[in-house]
């Protein structure tokens, strides 16, 4: 693997970090727009941070957006209003310092284009957008403006992960030469979820692959070559795919995401002297690791995480908007326009192709 395509370790999954819940400086005053099943997920875990406030919350209902804020301690909430979104009023809010966006993928653009020119940090929920002339976009407007921007791929903070890094880049289970990583479930096939929506940006592949990706990407990189298939139905959603990712070593690594077959959900990454895979949970959150390395016994390697596991991510949207970074070394900007690239790419080749790329 190139060392510049390595991701890197972030502070609070370093060997001996405190909690990731402890303060690392000034208080910020969150803002999080919508209200789904993401949203309740990750605001509890904002709400374990000892430097963060729950400011706002929006929705399109008001209802929706007061009873979030109840739920949850926020002091304000807002809905759409007077012809006004409720995201609009609450990057307009002047006490919001960060918002984290988790609506259906179709409007993280819009969303996030607003925060941005209403001078407020993001972290924005994955896939970052639809495709990559809009991840170029926002990544330009945060540059101009000084902003701290990311995408919430949460797995590349997690110790468990971080450990996996660190083994396969020692030498441990020697040239890594292939990656196999699956996610997928049976998802019942209803327009009106957003899984289905074109609109909203549904399939499996925008939805699902970050995370196959990020084991190949965190095992060998970014590729030199992506082959892909996949299924669509009959409103041009894609049910399920397979990629295939070269590298000029001839190493492979091959990816598949489902929302019509349910799937172990495991990433193994096999070298020339042993092999690494995940278990206890699915890929994107695994509790153990499985390494076969030489002569010696299988060993299995067991974690416990702090909260949900996003308070992983968190800290460190947290930690480098109180020093002053405008992008996380673990997950850079240009990795996050560079996969958009990668999945547009993979969309030309199954014939995915959604409304927000002819804008």
């Amino acid at each position: 693997m190139n060392p510049q395509h390595r991701i890197d370790v972030p502070p609070c999954a370093e060997a001996g970090a405190p909690s990731p819940i402890t303060a690392t400086g000034r208080p910020l005053k969150w803002g999080v727009i919508a209200t789904g099943g993401i949203a309740s997920k990750v605001t509890q875990d904002i709400a374990l941070l000892e430097d963060a406030v729950l400011h706002a919350v929006s929705s399109r209902s008001a209802d929706s957006a007061a009873a979030f804020a109840d739920r949850f301690g926020f002091a304000t909430s807002y809905g759409n209003d007077g012809g006004v979104a409720g995201y609009q009023r609450l990057v307009d809010d002047p006490e919001v310092d960060v918002v984290y966006i988790t609506t259906p993928h179709g409007q993280h653009y819009d969303v996030a284009r607003a925060a941005l020119t209403a001078g407020k940090h993001v972290l924005c929920e994955k896939p970052f957008t639809i495709n990559a002339a809009e991840a170029e976009d926002l990544a330009a407007i945060a540059a101009e403006r000084g902003l701290f921007l990311m995408e919430a791929v949460w797995t590349r903070f997690l110790p468990s992960v971080n450990r996996a890094w660190e083994i396969i880049h020692s030498g441990e289970l020697g040239e890594i030469r292939w990656v196999q990583a699956d996610l997928g479930f049976t998802a019942p096939e209803d327009p009106a979820s957003r899984l289905w929506d074109p609109a909203a940006g549904g399939g499996a592949l925008l939805d699902l692959t970050v995370y196959p990706l990020t084991w190949a990407l965190g095992s060998l990189g970014f590729p030199d070559s992506v082959s892909a298939v996949g299924t669509l139905n009959s409103d041009g959603v894609d049910l399920q795919n397979a990629v295939t990712l070269g590298y000029g070593n001839g190493a492979y690594a091959q990816l598949s995401s489902s929302f019509i077959a349910s799937c172990p959900g495991q990433a193994t990454v096999c070298g020339s002297k042993g092999w690494l895979k995940t278990g206890g949970g699915n890929l994107h959150n695994p509790q153990e690791l499985r390494i076969k390395a030489g002569q010696a016994e299988a060993r299995v390697e067991t974690f416990e995480q702090v909260g949900g596991g996003y308070t992983y991510e968190l800290r460190e949207v947290t930690r480098c908007i109180q020093e002053g970074l405008t992008e996380s070394p673990t997950m850079p900007i240009g990795d996050t326009v560079r996969t958009m690239r990668l999945l547009d790419g993979v969309r030309a080749q199954i014939g995915l192709r959604y409304a927000n790329d002819a804008a």
